[in-house]
């Protein structure tokens, strides 16, 4: 596809409150949307009409991904990591928050990953190549530290940051398709992202219901190991991605096209309508203090803490996933047509009001209103994940749709890089603060004071 100008930001498209544009009249897709119109799609009819004006291999991609790279991977990878730091490596929680930031160091460098993809074919191909790549890689280091049983604290941080970039870059691969795809059928912007958020939350739901029982079976090592399964399916979906075949790229003027590149993603970011999400983006998550490796230690340490065992933990976060696809389930069918701005005021607020649960959970109060710890803490993690997903679902429909032509792999992957470095701040954060309110692996009496 041939490079375009970014697209027209006008003060129209500011002050728009639903980010969908229509589709253009005579085109498939809209006689698609309207042999459907007044009435709502079933699923199985929603996703064969996805693969009918997209492809299905575009939809084997997202499902591959989002569904079972990030969703039952990461579901796994989330509860077996933790583990795997407490009880392998054996390090303290504010130690573990920081290497938890740190295996997410690739995700901040998804602009690298998109340049390449839209600016540096590999045999003639955009997209399937990095996919491919990015199988490979979290192959290699899923073996690596699952088959090694005295690995170093170091080696085993590089280990967890190349699964992590594996993950990173078949996401901003699909990410570039996704934007791709967005600005060529506009209208169905937000049914790409709703099945990206679908696959999402069903496969961290599968992945978080079936993780503690896979790490009190096999261990954490051995519940990483299995993620090469996941990383397998990346490399099948890239050999089966149905992509356009470009021969005979002029690689030395690869360089050329970088400056290109890099010059129209600064160019877009400096329009006020694009900027501006990205300083929300950041500091609504850099102000998000994550304390999650102190709440673990706490969750499960069984004589200071709540005892939760390895079961039970994933069930909570399988939970969670439950509730971000509630939030999903509730944007595609009643808030997307909301207006814009009062969606994100709302859901904000309702994210601010949620993170005292885990306040009350920690000060015990919900004992005194006759709730178990076992339901509080299910309760919290559902509803938290619910508005938490509802909050950003319309700034990622917004970012697809800011992607100039040509570079969208690029400039989707700044805009959500900008979104991980404000997670990573949130993070160190609190590491930092639970070094300084000396919370151990046996010590928790300060653990109130995270929330003060």
């Amino acid at each position: 596809m041939s490079p375009q100008p970014p697209p027209d930001l006008t003060e129209d498209k500011e002050r728009e409150t639903n980010v969908l544009i229509e589709a253009a009249p005579g085109s498939p897709a809209k006689a698609a949307e309207d042999d459907g119109a007044g009435r709502q799609l079933s699923p199985a009819a929603w996703l064969r009409m996805l693969a009918r004006e997209l492809h299905w291999s575009f939809v084997l991609g997202v499902v591959a991904t989002y569904g079972v790279s990030q969703g039952l991977g990461g579901g796994i990878s989330r509860v077996a990591s933790d583990y795997y730091w407490k009880d392998v490596q054996r390090v303290q929680p504010s130690v573990a928050q920081v290497y938890q930031g740190i295996t997410s160091i690739p995700w901040m460098i998804k602009p690298l990953w998109g340049l390449l993809t839209d600016v540096l074919p590999v045999a003639g191909y955009r997209r399937r190549p990095y996919f491919i790549l990015a199988g490979f890689v979290g192959v290699i280091a899923m073996l690596i530290i699952s088959l090694h049983s005295k690995l170093h604290a170091l080696f085993a941080l590089l280990a967890l940051m190349a699964g992590s970039a594996s993950v990173a870059i078949a996401d901003v691969t699909i990410d570039a398709c996704v934007a791709e795809n967005s600005i060529l059928h506009p209208h169905l912007a937000a049914d790409m992202i709703s099945l990206n958020g679908f696959c999402s939350s069903v496969g961290g739901l599968i992945g978080f219901s079936i993780s503690g029982f896979l790490v009190h079976a096999i261990g954490a090592q051995g519940a990483l190991g299995l993620l090469t399964i996941t990383s397998a399916l990346v490399i099948l979906s890239g050999m089966l991605l149905k992509e356009i075949h470009t021969p005979n790229f002029p690689y030395g003027q690869a360089h050329k096209k970088f400056v290109e590149a890099s010059g129209k993603m600064l160019t877009t970011l400096k329009c006020p309508e694009v900027w501006r999400p990205c300083v929300y983006m950041y500091v609504s998550l850099a102000l998000s203090v994550d304390i999650q490796e102190g709440m673990f230690y706490w969750y499960t340490d069984r004589k200071a803490g709540l005892s939760f065992h390895e079961g039970f933990i994933g069930f909570m976060f399988a939970v969670g996933s439950v509730g971000s696809l509630v939030g999903v389930i509730l944007y595609q069918n009643i808030l997307k047509d909301h207006s814009f701005r009062s969606l994100l005021f709302s859901s904000q607020l309702m994210l601010s009001l949620s993170g005292m649960l885990d306040l009350i959970l920690v000060l015990r109060l919900n004992l005194k209103m006759g709730i178990p710890d076992y339901y509080f803490a299910v309760i919290d993690e559902g509803v938290s994940k619910m508005i938490n997903r509802v909050k950003w679902m319309p700034l990622l429909v917004l970012s697809s749709k800011l992607c100039p032509t040509g570079i969208e792999g690029t400039f989707y992957a700044l805009l959500m890089s900008i979104d991980n470095i404000g997670g990573l701040t949130g993070q160190w954060v609190g590491g930092l603060l639970l070094h300084l309110l000396r919370i151990t692996r046996t010590e928790f009496n300060n653990l109130w004071g995270l929330f003060t």
